[in-house]
């Protein structure tokens, strides 16, 4: 018998309950988890509460942790029980103390990163590696917008661009956010609250603007990064944590400069072993060579059993960097 985190109506962190189930041996293709750190990712909150829902109920929760295999599937010879590896992209299920995952969605964890390394950055460092090397390869010595800059994913990509020679403009929602960014590698900051950031932009780049603009926000900062990029610039929106970006009137792209606009998912840039190999190499390399550093805040771990409070305290802003899940962790 094993723990996991399950809900059966979305809705707010309430619906998410610590229950009991039997594990169920990996099917053909599969290897079995014993998971020791859970990464908890923004995208979580909105299969929970109904944005992304589930197709069936009860459902589990997250697609990503490190650990350690305990059982293989038929036809596995890649990994074996024992090695330590990281997933992303599993079937929801991840908040949990054991998970199947297909073996196309697991990466061997190098020896000399922790498991908790592994969880608070693998998604989220894939995620900075499709926008930055794939969507629209940055330039050394670029400078491009990024919104939610000290979030996991905003962290990550404010020390990714640093090591590639580019000049991050990274948009926060406070000074103690701005400073995390600043000390992460971003060139600038922006303070969204005080600040207006079309404006900013324009002033950080003599009036020029700039090609690319990362937006996970959504709704609320659609109309500013818009208005912060260069004739044909791309707008890269990929995510909707004030909302959803809706009703796009494409005639606004055309008169704001033959804009570009993409909607990608990392769905889109990693669909096999070969792909996520890839990705995870420049990744893992960057994390050994200490140009990506990914330490959780101890305020940031949570029990497994801590899932909704964890849920409430990353909904409320007030989280910087990754947050994770531990198996085996008192809850508080």
């Amino acid at each position: 018998m094993s723990k996991r985190i399950q809900f059966s109506a979305t809705g707010g962190p309430e619906v998410l309950q610590y229950v009991d189930f039997t594990p169920v041996d990996p099917a053909a293709g599969e290897v079995q988890v014993e998971n020791k750190a859970i990464g908890i990712n923004y995208i979580d909150t909105y299969v929970r509460s109904g944005l992304y829902p589930p197709a069936n109920f009860p459902s589990g929760l997250g697609t990503e942790a490190a650990g350690v295999v305990i059982k293989v599937g038929a036809g596995v010879s890649a990994v074996k029980p024992g090695d330590r590896v990281v997933y992303a992209q599993s079937a929801l299920g991840a908040y949990s103390e054991v998970h199947n995952v297909p073996l196309e969605k697991v990466a061997i964890l190098p020896d000399n990163l922790t498991f908790e390394q592994g969880a608070a950055s693998f998604l989220k460092g894939l995620t900075v590696h499709y926008l930055l090397r794939q969507t629209y390869e940055v330039k050394p010595g670029e400078v491009f917008l990024f919104h939610a800059a000290a979030g996991g994913v905003g962290l990550i990509a404010c020390q990714w661009a640093k090591a590639l020679g580019a000049k991050l403009i990274g948009s926060v929602s406070s000074d103690e956010k701005a400073e995390q960014a600043l000390r992460a590698g971003a060139w600038a900051t922006i303070n969204y609250r005080q600040e207006n950031i079309a404006q900013r932009v324009a002033e950080l780049t003599n009036g020029e603007k700039v090609n690319v603009v990362y937006d996970s926000v959504g709704q609320s900062t659609w109309q500013d990064s818009l208005n912060s990029l260069k004739r044909r610039g791309l707008m890269v929106s990929f995510g909707n944590a004030s909302g959803p970006v809706t009703g796009v009137d494409l005639a606004l792209l055309n008169q704001k400069g033959s804009l570009y606009v993409t909607r990608p998912s990392l769905n889109g840039y990693i669909t096999n072993r070969q792909e996520l190999q890839f990705a995870s190499n420049e990744l893992f390399s960057l994390i050994g060579s200490g140009a990506i550093k990914v330490d959780v805040k101890a305020a940031q771990k949570f029990a497994l059993a801590d899932a909704q409070r964890a849920h409430q305290v990353l909904e409320s802003g007030q989280t910087s960097g990754s947050s994770l899940l531990i198996p085996g962790l008192s809850r508080q």
